[in-house]
């Protein structure tokens, strides 16, 4: 999915940084939390987040005249994660940047870019307040949340009805909910030509690719487990093997491709089925007839006990912020229940709110392509919070891509292999 990589993207170039600037999480002293005054922000460039971060800015320099806020789309470069990485080494980032990825903030952290929300009187309240028990995921090591956790596009199966119709497959309730039932289906509509591929996750070998193959079936079988817990991997549980069996056999079998392709499959009709998130409705709209079910568990479980991939971004406050004081105003403004559902309108996406399917049964009614979406959000797993964590996804790519997509090597091999390099890093070594 084009999605997939502009909204991840590389962070490839934060390493020659960090060095430069040194340790440390960024602190606060007590005259910059209280500070007041004008202030910028930084939010993503797709049209729908533009357009809600315009009339969120617009709305608070209303009623603040003495704390006006400049916003702007983050500046263009090979990858929004190396942008906000230099602009924390020139000292220039701006107080909040409404697209960070979780992936990055412990480097960001580790290179001293980053404001502890915590060192606010009602930092770690707000957060679990707002988020749930889901907030526990975005703390760091240290115990503290660097980040806010804001919105999810929690990813689920999407199939094609027309191409599962061709092949005789129901297309209210298709049998794709254990392993066996999904490469059965998998096998039929490829068989009776309903597309050339059952699935077409990409098998490039960027570190964010494992979020959109392996990651959302290892926490679904794992009853919502990350890959790394307590500094260890999980990744080479019996779990994770199943996963890894699954997909290979998927491209042992010709079912998933081996090969790049240069455009959304599920939309070109070169595959009957996609993982995806919420984002993708409007996108296919008028495109693909579709359904959407979540994504399968070796035995089966019921849609309320499936976990999946968040495939979130949060919003940070960056060190060089003088006015934190309003920064914080700003944040919890921009994540008020009011402006999540302004959000939540202006782009389909799941603001990372306790509740959310319940807060706005307006939305939901008028939009309930949404809902399963909103039901699913409750039951998301994040990117481990780890140091070293852009390099231990790469590691662990490495290592399913040679085995799993390619075959060039046993898959539970390759996942053991990987296991005692991957605790190095997350140890911080």
């Amino acid at each position: 999915m084009k999605r997939k990589v502009t909204s991840v993207l590389l962070a490839l170039g934060l390493a020659g940084t960090a060095a430069a600037c040194g340790g440390g999480g960024g602190g606060s002293s007590d005259a910059a939390a209280q500070a007041k005054g004008p202030i910028t922000v930084w939010y993503s460039n797709n049209a729908e987040e533009v357009a809600w971060a315009k009339q969120m800015v617009a709305s608070w320099n209303s009623a603040h005249a003495d704390q006006k806020v400049t916003g702007q789309e983050i500046p263009t470069g090979k990858s929004s994660e190396e942008v906000i990485g230099a602009a924390i080494t020139a000292g220039n980032a701006p107080c909040l940047i409404f697209n960070t990825s979780p992936a990055s903030v412990s480097q960001f952290q580790k290179q001293g870019g980053l404001v502890a929300l915590d060192s606010f009187s009602d930092g770690k309240s707000y957060i679990e307040e707002r988020s749930g028990k889901v907030a526990q995921q975005y703390k760091s090591t240290d115990g503290k949340y660097y980040q806010l956790p804001w919105k999810a596009n929690p990813v689920m199966i999407f199939y094609n009805k027309k191409a599962f119709a061709k092949a005789g497959i129901d297309t209210a309730k298709p049998p794709l909910s254990t392993y066996d039932e999904f490469l059965a289906t998998s096998k039929k509509v490829v068989a009776a030509g309903g597309a050339k591929f059952a699935i077409y996750p990409a098998p490039s070998n960027e570190f964010f690719q494992s979020w959109f193959d392996f990651y959302p079936l290892f926490a679904a079988e794992t009853g919502g487990k990350q890959l790394i817990a307590d500094g260890k991997s999980q990744f080479a549980s019996e779990e994770g093997k199943k996963v890894a069996a699954f997909w290979r056999t998927l491209y042992a079998d010709k079912l998933a491709s081996q090969e790049k392709y240069n455009g959304d499959s599920f939309v070109d009709g070169k595959a009957a089925m996609a993982i995806v998130g919420p984002w993708a409705i409007a996108t296919y709209k008028g495109k693909v007839e579709w359904g959407a079910v979540p994504v399968p568990t070796s035995a089966g479980k019921p849609a309320a006990e499936t976990y999946t991939f968040s495939d979130a971004k949060n919003v940070a406050m960056y060190s060089a912020c003088k006015n934190r004081g309003t920064a914080w105003d700003v944040l919890k403004f921009a994540t008020s229940k009011e402006q999540d559902g302004k959000f939540l309108q202006a782009t389909g996406q799941m603001p990372l709110r306790d509740g959310v399917s319940t807060a706005y049964p307006e939305y939901f009614a008028k939009n309930p392509d949404y809902k399963g979406f909103a039901d699913q959000a409750a039951r998301t797993v994040e990117v481990p919070n780890v140091p070293n964590s852009i390099t231990i996804w790469q590691t662990f790519r490495d290592a399913w891509s040679k085995s799993v997509i390619f075959g060039q090597q046993d898959p539970g091999a390759a996942l053991d292999g990987a296991v005692q390099k991957v605790d190095q890093l997350a140890s911080g070594s």
